[in-house]
């Protein structure tokens, strides 16, 4: 999944996911807002035949943003590879 990285500073990230579903962003920010070290996480659909998704994070503490989101999306792929049919 590719990630264009649109604004970065210690405390708030913001990113584009291109080509990704409501479904996957969903997921990813019930994890984040569920995380005590985040304070704000979102993202935003835009036109759905114009816009990629906007992801929004701003957390607390000294912890990068970057540094929880990939925490986050590892632990979630765990998750997932751990679903049998």
């Amino acid at each position: 999944m590719p990630v264009k990285v649109l604004a970065r500073d210690k405390k708030e990230l913001r990113l584009r996911f291109i080509g990704e579903s409501h479904t996957s962003l969903q997921i990813l920010r019930e994890q984040l807002n569920s995380d005590s070290r985040v304070e704000y996480a979102n993202y935003f659909p835009g036109h759905p035949d114009l816009d990629d998704p906007e992801f929004y994070i701003r957390v607390k503490g000294r912890t990068s943003p970057e540094n929880i989101l990939k925490e986050l999306i590892s632990a979630v792929g765990k998750d997932l590879s751990t679903i049998s049919l």
